[in-house]
């Protein structure tokens, strides 16, 4: 692939921020030869780490906050270049390997940019990269889906790498149908559970409803992670008002009926 260089707009800043990166390499190997804890840590014992802040970044996208989302990126940078020196030190790999190799592998994903391949709009790009991963010796487009992705965002990411490689549904109305077929064999098997028929498929179907629904809302530009999480949040916030203004009435939550606490839940709505 001929590899052309792309006219970019200057960043008056690149000093700064190399200068910024500097700093941060040699603050981290202060820590890793200098800090008890720092110097006990290894690839394993980060991991759990990451993930929490991985969630942690999650959590500031939805609530908006760019001051807690400039904290949370801080924290997952910090945690590539511990990764990378703790690799360094056994001349597995560095800071450098890290990024020479994402660099290779964005201008080799980018034929449209750093090439001669034409790609005037995002689903032609996606396309392209997931062929482009297949040449590479990947053995299936899927096999980029983490096995430990929460469940709604992994049914999302198979969903959407299948449509890079053309496998999916045209219009949304047909996904639309798909729902309502899923909807009534859920259903049905339901009602067969209530007459006493076995109740292993109930889980089934109902995992069938949930991608079809997740596909849905992939067709209407949807979330599905987001939307569910900004449901939990609102529910929440409804629910720890139904506690405490009810508790300031005087009344225990567990001996209220559900009419009384359907009184709270409401007026939470329109705070």
């Amino acid at each position: 692939m001929t590899v052309k260089r792309p006219i970019s707009t200057p960043d008056p800043e690149r000093a700064r921020k190399l200068e910024a990166f500097d700093r941060l390499l040699t603050i981290m190997n202060e820590l890793r030869e200098n800090c008890p804890w720092d110097k006990k840590q290894t690839i394993d014992s980060l991991r759990h780490l990451t993930v929490e802040e991985t969630y942690e970044l999650s959590d500031a996208i939805l609530e908006g906050d760019s001051e807690q989302i400039k904290k949370e990126l801080g924290d997952l940078l910090l945690h590539i270049v511990f990764y990378a020196r703790i690799a360094s030190e056994v001349n597995a790999f560095d800071i450098s390997d890290v990024i020479d190799a994402l660099c290779q592998k964005l201008i080799e994903r980018h034929p449209h940019i750093y090439g001669d391949v034409v790609a005037n709009d995002e689903e032609t790009v996606k396309a392209n990269w997931e062929k482009i991963k297949l040449q590479k010796g990947g053995k299936s487009v899927l096999e980029g889906v983490p096995a430990s992705l929460p469940a709604l965002i992994k049914a999302m990411r198979i969903q959407d790498k299948a449509r890079g490689v053309g496998f999916d549904w045209e219009r949304k109305e047909q996904v639309w149908e798909k729902v309502q077929e899923e909807m009534e064999e859920f259903r049905r098997e339901v009602q067969r559970a209530e007459e006493g028929q076995d109740r292993t498929t109930i889980m089934n179907e109902f995992g069938d409803l949930l991608f079809s629904l997740v596909n849905y809302a992939r067709f209407l530009g949807i979330d599905p992670e987001e939307a569910l999480e900004r449901t939990n949040k609102k529910f929440i916030r409804r629910f720890q008002y139904l506690e405490t203004a009810s508790a300031r009435d005087g009344k225990k939550l567990g001996e209220m009926s559900l009419a009384e606490m359907d009184v709270y839940w409401e007026r939470a709505k329109h705070l």
